[in-house]
């Protein structure tokens, strides 16, 4: 793995061809997580970057994505591996129907076959794997475990021994070990203090909203459609939004992108107050959020649509 990127900012310049551009910090990181063979912890606020550098990783390394999506609730089966129930009582129907056309009155099935029957119903093929045994078995490849901060602690407590011991044991089956350990990315917007136990496994970087110069060449690189002057109003924009310390979600790069796509669908070239308000659910999900940004609008953008100094 390590051999084939050889310094943060080679793997700095591979992320950058998939059009993620990432600052040195990340890059470093991002790095010594494929030198240590140690999970990524990343946190920060929606839509700053995180699981689309998970993404990032596996296109630029050329290894399948593995994702893992989080929610209140999630256990250990949905996670790991389940049973094909169906197609388990399925088999043991068609068995029973096939014992009784043989026995045709004679005596019941021993103890050998019974045992025989259960193996069978618990085999390779009516195992369904989840994310975390698929990972595990199809390494190398990037497990990506979005928005780990949405499950519960007792998830995080067995989520935490997996990344430790890279396997599993399934009762059945027996242990399952990866030859190679997968490359793990977790992501985390912090709704919720994660265990000093899984914080201290990983490594950990807090990805923040872009400066100007860094989001205006994301934006350039992501969405090349969107014209040069119409790209560099939007972020200019979305940088004096995000200070706006009354907005319930400031607007994150995807919001970036998004609303300078749709501006761009529209047929702006330059940034147009009366059809950015139109379109301003594209930056802000929330119904407060939007009539200030439509505020904003009138304050920062002259009606001749030139940027406000």
């Amino acid at each position: 793995m390590t051999a084939a990127v050889a310094s943060p900012a080679d793997l700095r310049d591979r992320l950058a061809t998939t059009g993620y551009l990432c600052d040195e910090g990340l890059a470093t990181i991002a790095y010594l997580t494929l030198a240590l063979d140690r999970p990524l912890l990343l946190e920060g606020e929606p839509g700053t970057g995180k699981t689309a550098l998970a993404e990032a990783l596996a296109e630029s390394l050329g290894l399948p994505l593995i994702r893992l999506q989080c929610f209140e609730g999630i256990d250990a089966s949905q996670a790991l591996y389940d049973w094909d129930f169906p197609r388990q009582i399925l088999h043991l129907r068609a068995a029973e129907a096939a014992t009784r056309g043989a026995l045709d009155g004679t005596d019941a099935p021993g103890p050998d076959d019974v045992a025989e029957l259960e193996r069978s119903l618990y085999s390779e093929k009516y195992l369904v794997a989840r994310p975390v045994l698929r990972a595990l078995r199809e390494s190398p490849c990037v497990l990506l475990v979005d928005e780990i901060d949405r499950a519960d602690s007792e998830f995080e407590a067995f989520l935490l021994e997996v990344l430790a011991t890279h396997q599993i044991t399934i009762p059945e089956l027996g242990t399952i070990r990866a030859e190679q350990p997968p490359i793990v990315v977790l992501t985390s917007n912090r709704t919720r203090e994660l265990h000093d136990a899984l914080k201290r496994r990983c490594l950990y970087h807090w990805i923040d909203h872009p400066g100007l110069d860094r989001e205006l060449a994301i934006l350039r690189s992501r969405a090349p459609e969107v014209s040069a002057a119409l790209a560099d109003q939007v972020v200019h924009l979305v940088q004096e939004l995000r200070r706006d310390d009354e907005l319930l979600k400031p607007p994150g790069v995807s919001e970036t992108l998004e609303w300078a796509r749709a501006l761009h669908v529209l047929g702006l070239r330059e940034l147009d107050p009366e059809a950015a308000s139109a379109a301003v659910g594209a930056v802000a999900k929330h119904h407060d959020d939007a009539e200030r940004v439509r505020l904003a609008l009138r304050r920062l953008v002259p009606a001749d649509g030139s940027s406000a100094p």
